[in-house]
C-alpha cells in the first residue's frame, strides 16, 4: 500500500467496525482512483447503504482544501436528478494511514449497483446506439447541474456509472473544483484530476472554466465511445495538453470506418478549441446528437484549419506556449517523433485489425446482453407504423404511449412520424413514450380514381390527410361492386387537410325491366347492355293474337327489378 492509501482498522473479520463521524460504518473496499479510495458503507442513523469516498492523504494537509471540499459537497448535495449520483454528506475524520492517523476528508454518496464506464469499456466497446444513449444521459445530467450553477470539470469514463438496469449516472460534482481552486501546493492539477485526455484547451492553458468546458470533455468522451480511443495521446500529460490546445483531432470515421458523417460533425464541433465556437449548452449538444444518431445532419459550422489556435495570431500561440510551460513546471516531456518507424506502423495496423475482430465478436455474442436486464425495455423502431399498432406495441412492453398529431408532407396520415425518446433507448416499465402521428400534408390534390375499390381509394385519400364525406352507390352493369365510378370535387382539385371528398361507387346490381307483352326484338333491345345471361324459350299458347306486329310476344320472364350483375333471365315467348 502506498503512503497515499488509507487503512480502515476494524473492517476485517473479528474486529470492531470503523465508524466515520459517529454515523457511517465502513464496509468493504470498492476501488480507488487518483484522488480517493471508495468503500461500501452503511448510514447507521437511516439504515441505508451508501458509498463512502475518502480523499487521499496528500490532499488532507490543507485546511483551506477541507473547507472548500465541504462547501462544494454541500452544493452538490442540493442536486437531485435521476442522472446524478446523490451526495448525502461530507466531512473529515481521523483515519489511520500508512504514515499514522490523519484527518482525511470524506464524502458520503448514493450507492450505485453497477460499474463505471471505464470498467465497461475494459470489457468491450459499445455500439453506436449505446454510446449515443450514454452521452445523451451525461448531457442531461450536465444540463441539470449547469442550471444549478455547478460545473463538473472532470467528465471522464471513471466518473460515469451505469447501473444494472442500464441507467446512466454522473458522479463527483464539485470535487474537481475543490481540488483545483484551493491550495497553492495543488497547482499541478493534471496530476490530481487524473488523465489529461479529457482536458479542454482552456483547462490546459489555465484559463477560467465554465459550462462549455464540460461539453468539450463530453465530446472527448463521445469520441472515445465511438472509436475506442481518445482523440489525443502522448507520453506525458503536458504533451496531451499541448495537443488539446494546438492540434486538430482526426475525425472519428478515420479511426473507425462505420462512424457516420453526422456523428463526425457533432464530435468535431464539440472539440472546437475556441469555446465560443463549440456547443454553448448541454441541451444544444444533446439535440444535435439525437439528430445525428437518427441519421440527420445537424446544422453546425465546423472550424477550418485556419481557425485553430495553431494558425491564428502569434499572440495566441505565445500564450498557449506560456501556459503549457507553466503546466510543465516540475517536469515535462519531450515532443514525440513526428513519423513513427515502419515497424510501429505495421504493429498499429495489426492491432487495429485485432480490435476490429474483437469488436465484431463482441457485437455478435455479448452486445445484446450488455445493457438489457429483465426489468429494462429497449424501445423498438415505430416509425411508419399505424397508430393502433404502435400503441399496442408500447403497451405490450409495459410503456405508456402519448400521441401528438401534426402534419407531414411525406408520412401518410395515421402513421408514426417519430418517437420521443428515439428507438434503441433503454426504458423502465411505466415510462412514457410520445408518438408523433401524421395527419398528412397541409394540402393535397384529390387523387385519380384509376380502377380502385372504395377501400383502396379511401386509404389513398386518408393517407393524404383528406376524408370521405359521402359514399353514393349506383347500379352499374359492368363495374364490380365497390368500384369507384366518380368523385366530387374531381381528381386534381387541391384541398386543405381534413376536407372531404364525395365518392360514387358501383352497387354491384342492375335493374331488369318488365318486358312481358313486348315483341322479342323489342325485349332484346331493352335488355341489351345489362350484362344478363338471357335464355329465350318458345312456348305454344292456344290463344288468338299470339303474333303481334314485330314478332312473337314475351309471355313471361323469370326475374325483374333489382338483381345481381350477370344474373340469368329466362324469357318465354309465344311460338303460335
Amino acid at each position: 500500500m502506498s503512503t497515499e492509501e488509507v487503512t480502515m482498522p476494524g473492517t476485517s473479520d473479528g474486529e470492531e467496525q470503523r465508524i466515520l463521524a459517529g454515523r457511517y460504518a465502513i464496509g468493504e473496499f470498492i476501488g480507488q482512483g487518483g484522488m480517493a479510495t471508495v468503500y461500501r458503507g452503511t448510514d447507521t442513523k437511516l439504515g441505508r447503504q451508501v458509498a463512502i469516498k475518502v480523499m487521499k492523504a496528500d490532499l488532507a494537509g490543507d485546511d483551506q482544501f477541507r473547507s472548500r471540499f465541504r462547501q462544494e459537497a454541500q452544493s452538490a448535495s442540493r442536486m437531485a436528478h435521476p442522472t446524478v449520483v446523490r451526495v448525502f454528506d461530507a466531512g473529515d475524520d481521523l483515519i489511520q494511514t500508512a504514515e499514522g492517523p490523519k484527518r482525511l476528508p470524506f464524502i458520503v454518496m448514493e450507492y450505485v449497483e453497477g460499474q463505471n464506464l471505464r470498467q465497461l469499456l475494459s470489457e468491450g466497446s459499445l455500439s453506436q446506439t449505446e454510446a449515443c444513449r450514454v452521452v445523451d444521459s451525461v448531457l442531461t445530467a450536465l444540463e441539470y447541474s449547469h442550471r444549478a450553477g455547478i460545473v463538473h470539470r472532470d467528465i471522464k469514463p471513471a466518473n460515469i456509472m451505469v447501473t444494472k438496469s442500464g441507467q446512466v449516472k454522473v458522479m463527483d460534482f464539485g470535487i474537481a473544483r475543490a481540488v483545483s481552486e484551493t491550495s497553492s501546493t495543488l497547482q499541478q492539477t493534471t496530476a490530481i484530476l487524473g488523465t489529461a485526455a479529457y482536458f479542454s484547451p482552456e483547462q490546459a492553458k489555465g484559463e477560467s472554466i465554465d459550462a462549455r468546458t464540460d461539453l468539450y470533455s463530453t465530446a472527448v468522451l463521445l469520441y472515445e465511445l465511438l472509436t475506442g480511443d481518445v482523440p489525443f495521446r502522448g507520453d506525458t500529460a503536458v504533451a496531451v495538453a499541448y495537443q488539446h490546445v494546438s492540434e486538430r483531432p482526426k475525425p472519428p470515421s478515420e479511426r473507425k470506418k462505420d462512424v457516420p458523417p453526422e456523428l463526425d460533425r457533432v464530435v468535431l464541433y464539440g472539440l472546437a478549441k475556441d469555446r465560443a465556437r463549440r456547443f454553448q449548452s448541454a441541451s444544444e449538444f444533446r439535440e444535435a446528437l439525437r439528430l445525428a444518431s437518427n441519421g440527420e445532419m445537424p446544422k453546425l459550422s465546423l472550424q477550418t484549419q485556419q481557425d485553430t489556435v495553431l494558425f491564428s495570431g502569434g499572440e495566441e500561440v505565445s500564450e498557449s506556449d506560456l501556459a503549457l510551460r507553466q503546466l510543465a513546471e516540475g517536469g515535462g516531456g519531450s515532443r514525440t517523433q513526428s513519423r513513427p518507424p515502419v515497424m510501429w506502423t505495421w504493429a498499429a495496423i495489426l492491432t487495429i485489425g485485432a480490435v476490429i475482430i474483437a469488436v465484431i465478436f463482441w457485437l455478435v455474442t455479448l452486445a445484446p446482453k450488455q445493457f438489457l436486464p429483465d426489468t429494462a425495455r429497449e424501445l423498438p423502431s415505430l416509425v411508419d407504423m399505424e397508430r393502433s399498432e404502435a400503441i399496442a406495441a408500447l403497451q405490450g412492453l409495459d410503456l405508456t404511449p402519448l400521441t401528438i398529431e401534426q402534419t407531414h408532407e411525406t408520412v401518410p396520415s395515421g402513421k408514426v412520424i417519430s418517437t420521443d425518446p428515439e428507438a434503441g433507448t433503454v426504458l423502465e416499465p411505466g415510462d412514457r413514450v410520445t408518438l408523433y402521428i401524421s395527419t398528412g400534408p397541409e394540402s393535397a390534390k384529390v387523387p385519380e380514381i384509376g380502377r380502385m375499390s372504395i377501400q383502396e381509394y379511401t386509404d389513398r385519400i386518408e393517407d393524404l390527410g383528406l376524408t370521405v364525406s359521402l359514399v353514393t352507390k349506383v347500379d352499374n352493369p359492368i363495374e364490380p361492386e365497390g368500384r369507384v365510378l366518380s368523385v366530387s370535387p374531381e381528381a386534381g382539385t387541391l384541398l386543405e387537410s381534413g376536407e372531404g371528398v364525395e365518392i360514387t361507387v358501383s352497387s354491384g346490381h342492375i335493374v331488369v325491366p318488365d318486358v312481358v307483352g313486348q315483341p322479342q326484338e323489342v325485349a332484346r333491345t331493352m335488355l341489351d347492355g345489362l350484362g344478363l345471361k338471357i335464355n329465350f324459350n318458345p312456348q305454344t299458347v292456344a290463344a288468338t293474337g299470339c303474333v303481334v306486329q314485330g314478332g312473337y310476344p314475351i309471355i313471361s320472364q323469370s326475374i325483374a327489378g333489382q338483381q345481381p350483375q350477370a344474373a340469368t333471365l329466362d324469357l318465354a315467348y309465344c311460338s303460335g
